[in-house]
């Protein structure tokens, strides 16, 4: 298992665990990833075998980018990293890669000394995975928003430092 940073290449693998994730992410096109990860603060991604298995995407509060979670975060803290998204491969979930690339993340949001590390997770669709892996962390509930004309709602999740 290596943990790298995101490389061009990775970018139809990346498009691919997207893809298979949707019900819990926003869609990306080859466009709107290439434009998010030049946004990001860190990108890594988690190969095995030659093949990226996950992938972690974080950037900081000073970015145009128009998610309305991240906007919500943007209008409430002056200084974050915030997680847009983390997807682990199917074959490989419940082996602790997310926790391999939260670990790094949070040990990077340290050394910059970002007061908050931030996510969202759904919780309308219910998403009880992702709670309880953000609760083992210590996220704490901020917020809550309702998205995608009321289909999704999503719990606000903050890491203070």
């Amino acid at each position: 298992m290596i943990l790298r940073e995101y490389m061009s290449d990775d970018l139809k693998r990346v498009l691919e665990l997207n893809k298979a994730s949707v019900h819990f992410l926003s869609p990306l096109t080859k466009e709107k990833l290439e434009s998010l990860i030049k946004a990001c603060d860190f990108s890594y991604v988690i190969e095995i075998d030659g093949l990226v298995e996950a992938f972690i995407l974080a950037l900081s509060e000073n970015k145009d980018y128009d998610s309305v979670n991240y906007q919500w975060f943007k209008d409430k803290y002056d200084k974050f990293l915030y997680i847009d998204r983390v997807v682990v491969s199917k074959n490989c979930q419940s082996q602790g890669l997310g926790q391999f690339m939260y670990k790094k993340i949070i040990k990077k949001a340290k050394a910059k000394e970002y007061p908050f590390l931030l996510a969202e997770i759904d919780v309308e669709p219910a998403n009880p995975k992702s709670l309880k892996f953000h609760d083992k962390f210590g996220f704490k509930e901020v917020g809550r928003e309702s998205i995608h004309n009321g289909k999704k709602v999503v719990s606000l999740q903050a890491l203070k430092f």
